[in-house]
């Protein structure tokens, strides 16, 4: 990322590390203020502010962040090779993210609120018949265990109330995600999975001069590597858009 950030900056970029607090699209120049109070405005803006994983909200899950709890297998499935580790869910991501995880734990259990699976049938069949994967149903997770790294999960059995421990070095939190849209939900036409909505495979939003890109428009894939190739047709569609008018 220090790389890329570098490369941006010998092309000219300037760089800003604030929040956007508001943004005007309204009109053929478009408005920016950032946390600061200082504007910016444009003939074109690129949103990409990706998306964010939702939590658990438990009191041990942000302090062991990064130490035993995850929100990405394919990002950090390799970490746990040979170990016991937990999946929080029963929808679609969560059985793709316990049978990834199977090619290198010892053991992977699914942690689920509700006695069947929210996933499609061929996703669930694939989870319940493999030998690595066993599930604890019509249960929820009481706080993450564990020190300095994660050593276990609390676990609250939905109807008889009883809590108890099970055993793991790894937990990936698999509920869902949501884009990053609070900034244009009221101006930009939304998708029905929560993403900014764009024409086709480009990244024309509903309002001309607007483009987005990655995880904000991407309710399917979210990986790093596809999120830059929609970032590149973001720039490219920028570039045609700001020739066209002065054409």
């Amino acid at each position: 990322m220090e790389n890329f950030e570098k490369q941006a900056a010998r092309f000219g970029t300037e760089i800003q590390f604030e929040d956007v607090t508001v943004l005007d699209l309204d009109g053929d120049i478009k408005t920016v203020t950032i946390g600061t109070g200082e504007t910016f405005r444009a003939r074109t803006i690129i949103l990409s502010t990706g998306s964010a994983y939702r939590e658990l909200g438990l009191p041990n899950e942000k302090r062991l962040s990064g130490h035993g709890v995850s929100w990405c297998a394919t990002c950090d499935g390799f970490f746990f090779k040979d170990q016991d580790i937990a999946v929080i869910g029963g929808g679609d991501s969560a059985m793709e993210e316990a049978l990834f995880l199977t090619k290198f734990a010892k053991s992977v259990t699914v942690v689920h609120r509700r006695d069947t699976l929210k996933a499609s049938k061929i996703m669930a069949d694939r989870a319940l018949a493999h030998d690595k994967i066993s599930f604890i149903w019509n249960s929820s997770v009481d706080d993450v265990i564990g020190t300095d790294k994660v050593t276990g999960l609390k676990i609250k059995n939905l109807k008889d109330g009883t809590v108890s421990d099970l055993a793991v070095t790894g937990v990936f939190v698999a509920i869902g995600n949501d884009p990053r849209t609070d900034l244009v939900k009221d101006s930009l036409e939304i998708t029905a999975a929560g993403t900014i909505a764009v024409e086709g495979r480009s990244s024309k939003t509903s309002i001309p001069g607007v483009f987005a890109a990655g995880d904000v428009v991407d309710p399917t894939y979210r990986q790093a590597i596809t999120a830059s190739g929609s970032g590149c047709v973001a720039a490219i569609d920028v570039e045609h858009y700001l020739a066209d008018l002065h054409a």
